[in-house]
């Protein structure tokens, strides 16, 4: 599908956008606020455009009457885009249309950037940790009666210079019947050390015929509140099948501090373990059976999580990860066999932990730096996996410096009345009339809302700040004239859909304490990063770029995000999206041994900061707890866009 053009009037905006696209969706894209609560499913009534050149698809015909829809009135969220149109959007009371949108930041979201199987062999990277050896061997006789183990080292040594080899006991065990069954022609699979001139390869595993183009491995993502999987072709490096659940842990406390307090109690670390492995065994079993593999073709799973999710699944007790001097079991884990840690997986299968660097700077953010690439370029580069822990790295390939501060949950619905996870229904994005006050609300799915997730939150505490709606310290303006501020059991709140356009049967609103913590978990981000910035001797303007990693990084507004505080002001164009990064770490060093070679040399290179010992960290939190700080000379656009809003 190509792109087309939509012009709006009497705005004067027009925006290219892919054909198919909701005329919503196109203009909340291109700053146009259409009056809209129903979350784009029709209901409400309240976006009402008129097509006057051009046409579109749909438009909600049942929904308007015979004489209004001849005129060419439309219904803008049951409208879709195919070809250039213009768009009058009604102005209700002879508003001033430079008066309605003035002062509104862009729309603009992180590029996306990841690696891939072409980048790594292009880099010299790709170094299969396993590869598969097809062996069409001459059966034993008088004459030649080796024993079975030794003609398979044999023939590899001779055949593809092949040494230091050991055989795992179960392929001993499997050999004799295998080879007599396949006339022997096999296919061996041999686990490489990660440095070939230290160790031996393995021969773990043996299969009749040839099937050397079939190799799979997995990835795992254990996180605080999700884990996922994805499973991967190590020929072309194709994700074939993912999944994601809630981690079940989730039931025993909702962050890693909870966790370790119920580990501590008789029986508790055997039952986190038993529940976490039984998520992941779920996600296994889901996407072996999706991609329609066999899972003897599996040979190794990767696993990637922060420190107390790490040694929750591999059932070391976490309880001095939160006690001075904040001290893990271990940084190293070694390979161990995946059935050996509760893994529904064949025997031969090896299980790779990622490494950890201190108690709250993780694995999983090893394998996020190791899957962005940043511990190779020269790019002075901060990374920030957002999350209910926030991790944070900043430096190069010649050095870096890591912390980890407690965000909340806040930003994944937690402790926000309406708050949700990002699934249809959710408010994903948001704009409101800076005269009417009237909401224009954008749902995952075009659906009822019920409820806001996380990159809607940012969006709303953004827009709510520059219309005026909220001050700098989150509270609302009672004097406006609008019904839709209210106060309910003493507590001041915006409702952002009334109960009639919601699938929730009541009303959803953002309270002043929802917004409380939102600050308070934006605070924290942002300390962080000006703490760790200032003990390296750097500030914001010396970053060379930034990496966004986490659940919603791709889908922040990130002029959004910069006006609340949540981010630095920086240019856009210096943000880029990770996505996963602990996953992508994960997938990265299972399809190649040079991913875990360089991460041991990483971690050692990563110093850690204990953002709780430096006396600084309290100073900066407290003056990022206003929007978007208390000092605006940090947020020059934010300030000049406020300053504008007050000027009209």
């Amino acid at each position: 599908m190509g792109n087309v053009t939509v012009k709006f009037l009497p705005h004067d905006k027009s925006i290219e956008v892919e054909e198919g696209v909701s005329v919503i969706r196109a203009a909340m894209a291109a700053g146009v606020h259409i009056n809209a609560s129903c979350g784009g499913e029709g209901v409400c009534g309240k976006c009402r455009i008129l097509i006057e050149e051009g046409a579109i698809e749909g438009g909600g015909r049942d929904k308007l009457r015979p004489e209004d829809w001849a005129k060419g009135w439309r219904l803008a969220c049951q409208s879709t885009v195919t070809a250039g149109v213009t768009i009058r959007v009604p102005i209700e009371s002879n508003l001033d249309a430079a008066v309605l949108n003035k002062g509104q930041a862009p729309r603009r979201t992180a590029q996306i950037r990841q690696m891939d199987l072409d980048q790594l062999k292009e880099e010299g990277l790709f170094v299969p940790p396993v590869e598969e050896r097809y062996l069409e061997l001459s059966p034993p006789s008088v004459e030649d009666n080796v024993c079975d183990a030794s003609r398979v080292i044999n023939h590899l040594r001779q055949h593809f210079g092949e040494h230091r080899m050991k055989v795992d006991l179960p392929v001993i065990r499997k050999l004799p019947d295998t080879l007599r069954a396949s006339d022997f022609k096999v296919t061996v699979s041999l686990a490489r050390p990660v440095r070939l001139e230290c160790g031996r390869s393995h021969i773990i595993n043996v299969t009749p015929g040839d099937t050397t183009d079939r190799n799979y491995v997995l990835a795992v993502d254990i996180g605080t509140t999700t884990v996922y999987g994805q499973l991967v072709d190590t020929i072309s490096g194709k994700v074939l099948a993912e999944h994601g659940e809630f981690n079940s842990q989730v039931s025993y406390g909702e962050d890693v501090i909870s966790r370790i307090v119920y580990a501590e109690k008789p029986g508790g670390l055997d039952r986190l373990n038993e529940v976490v492995v039984g998520t992941i065994n779920k996600i296994l079993k889901r996407i072996i059976l999706r991609s329609g593999i066999d899972a003897e073709e599996i040979t190794a799973v990767s696993l990637a999580g922060n420190t107390t999710m790490t040694q929750l699944f591999m059932k070391v007790n976490p309880r001095h990860i939160r006690r001075a001097p904040y001290v893990p079991a271990a940084t190293l884990y070694p390979p161990v066999k995946a059935v050996e840690l509760g893994l529904d997986l064949p025997p031969h299968v090896t299980a790779l932990v990622y490494p950890c660097v201190s108690s709250y700077v993780g694995g999983d953010i090893v394998a996020g730096v190791m899957g962005s690439g940043m511990y190779r370029s020269e790019k002075l580069t901060l990374y920030i996996d957002i999350g209910t822990n926030a991790e944070i790295v900043v430096g190069n390939r010649d050095w870096m410096m890591c912390a980890a501060c407690s965000a909340g949950p806040a930003f994944e619905g937690g402790g926000v009345e309406h708050g949700m996870r990002a699934t249809v229904g959710a408010i994903e994005d948001f704009s409101i009339d800076p005269i009417t006050w009237e909401p224009m609300n954008l749902t995952i799915g075009d659906t009822r809302p019920k409820g806001i997730c996380g990159s809607g939150l940012i969006i709303m505490l953004a827009r709510l700040f520059e219309a005026g709606v909220i001050d700098n310290a989150g509270k609302f303006h009672r004097s406006l004239k609008t019904d839709r501020i209210r106060e309910r059991d003493g507590v001041v709140e915006y409702v952002v859909a009334w109960r009639k356009d919601t699938q929730i049967d009541r009303d959803i609103v953002i309270t002043e304490s929802d917004i409380d913590n939102l600050i308070r978990a934006k605070g924290a981000m942002y300390a962080g990063y000006t703490t760790l910035l200032k003990e390296v001797g750097l500030t914001i303007a010396d970053l060379d770029r930034i990496i966004l990693a986490g659940g919603f990084g791709s889908y922040v507004d990130l002029e959004s995000a910069m006006t609340i505080g949540l981010l630095p002001e920086t240019d856009p164009e210096k943000v880029t999206y990770l996505g996963n990064g602990s996953l992508l770490g994960a997938k990265m060093s299972v399809l190649t041994n040079r991913i875990r070679r360089d991460v041991v040399e990483v971690t050692h290179k990563m110093t850690s900061l204990e953002l709780s010992e430096v006396a600084s960290y309290m100073d900066n939190y407290v003056a990022a707890l206003f929007l978007p700080h208390t000092d605006l000379n940090l947020f020059p656009r934010v300030a000049a866009r406020v300053a504008e809003r007050k000027k009209n």
